[in-house]
């Protein structure tokens, strides 16, 4: 649902927050509804068995040379307007090419991995990972006769390469994937420097690297535009915002999300016409929203960054310039987001005091919606993985990690600051 003419005016592309009222959708399509309606129905209606079996070829066969006719609706596993002109809005903000939404943001990490990687294959992936995506990498994709290799956030090329190598299968590099910043610890990876060497390491089969952007989202990184194939997003946080969907995003060229797309259909993993509504409702007051609670997170950072009962806070927009990851912040980071998380003098003990002491945060796992939320990624988000692993990532049982919200920053604070003073 392309609506390409309605990108400009006086010759002038309109910017992604504009575009997001309106691109993709014409009222008169829908009797003037301002808003495009719920399409909840599984499956359309063709006007004649010559369409069904065009629409057909042209949805299960993209390769093929197709008659200038846009492919039409067939069923919601494969399209549904909700989704085409959710797909349409997202891919403004990356400028990508093409876009495809799932079910949850791991419904397209493992869609993903599993179209991109043959069996003995090898998966490269930066550490340390959200626990679920960990968990999928380790112990799911072996099943399929992948391998798994981890290096370090934000670590030179050079140590890529050597865990690569030290892992005796440098031949099969099959797919690079970066979570950066890194949950829970912010740490950042190089995107730009990662695609370079990627390109130069796979001159006969093309090694794709693809970027989960969640932490950032939409605004503030655009991995495409420093040399990333694909970029993915739990649409659950800063798209969705409001804690109340599950959805996942893949967007990139044409060509690679076609082939995502296709095995999507198979799989199952399509997200269903609420969920697209639900996140094109969000998509209207994404950057209102991220900005503010960009904003909030600053102040909280600085308050927390000088508290007597914190030994490390992990904020982008603390990063000093003879800090490494400091470079990389200002090369492919427009803003430092609203993710924190701190270490708290103790263990898991003071950790659990404080936790249990706020008022305003919410205890919950998730992130990026309009309430701030915390919790305990090493017995919650992180469980999972290898307990000398996490120490080694710096994920311990003095980690607390905040996803600041909406609210008053004032008051944010001083919910912060009592519940500091009970541990």
């Amino acid at each position: 649902m392309d609506d390409h003419a309605h990108k400009f005016i006086k010759g002038k592309q309109l910017r992604p927050e504009s575009l997001m009222m309106s691109y993709g959708y014409r009222p008169e399509w829908s009797e003037g509804a301002i808003k495009i309606p719920i399409f909840q129905t599984s499956t359309f209606v063709f006007k004649s068995a010559e369409e069904g079996k065009a629409y057909f070829e042209s949805a299960l066969h993209p390769d093929r040379d197709q008659p200038s006719e846009e492919s039409g609706l067939i069923y919601s596993r494969l399209n549904n307007p909700d989704l085409e002109v959710l797909e349409d809005r997202l891919t403004l903000w990356d400028e990508a090419e093409a876009c495809t939404v799932f079910e949850s943001g791991m419904a397209a990490i493992s869609t993903v991995l599993l179209e991109l990687l043959n069996p003995g294959d090898v998966l490269l992936h930066s550490e340390p990972l959200y626990g679920g995506t960990d968990y999928l990498f380790k112990h799911i994709l072996p099943r399929f006769g992948n391998k798994t290799v981890g290096f370090k956030a934000g670590c030179p090329v050079e140590e890529i390469e050597d865990a690569l190598v030290s892992s005796g299968a440098s031949d099969r590099l099959g797919v690079i994937f970066m979570e950066t910043p890194a949950n829970p610890t912010n740490s950042l990876s190089d995107i730009r420097a990662c695609a370079d060497w990627a390109r130069r390491y796979s001159e006969e089969r093309r090694v794709l690297l693809a970027v989960d952007n969640t932490f950032l989202g939409p605004l503030w990184q655009h991995p495409l535009k420093h040399g990333a194939d694909l970029v993915i997003y739990s649409a659950t946080k800063f798209i969705g915002g409001h804690s109340d969907v599950i959805a996942g995003v893949c967007l990139g060229s044409a060509e690679v999300v076609a082939r995502i797309r296709m095995l999507r259909t198979f799989l199952g993993t399509s997200a269903g016409p609420w969920s697209g509504w639900l996140l094109l409702r969000s998509l209207e007051t994404l950057k209102l929203r991220m900005t503010c609670q960009m904003k909030n997170a600053r102040y909280v950072a600085d308050f927390l960054a000088d508290h007597p009962k914190l030994e490390k806070v992990n904020y982008l927009g603390h990063l000093t310039e003879e800090d490494p990851q400091h470079g990389i912040y200002r090369k492919q980071c427009l803003a430092p987001g609203s993710m924190i998380s701190f270490d708290i003098a103790g263990g898991e003990a003071e950790a659990f005091r404080f936790l249990n002491s706020l008022q305003l945060f919410k205890l919950a796992v998730s992130l990026g919606g309009t309430e701030s939320l915390t919790e305990h990624p090493t017995t919650m988000t992180h469980s999972e993985l290898d307990p000398d692993e996490k120490v080694g990532m710096g994920i311990t049982e003095k980690m607390v990690r905040l996803s600041i919200g909406v609210e008053h920053p004032n008051d944010l604070i001083l919910d912060l600051e009592q519940a500091l003073d009970n541990v």
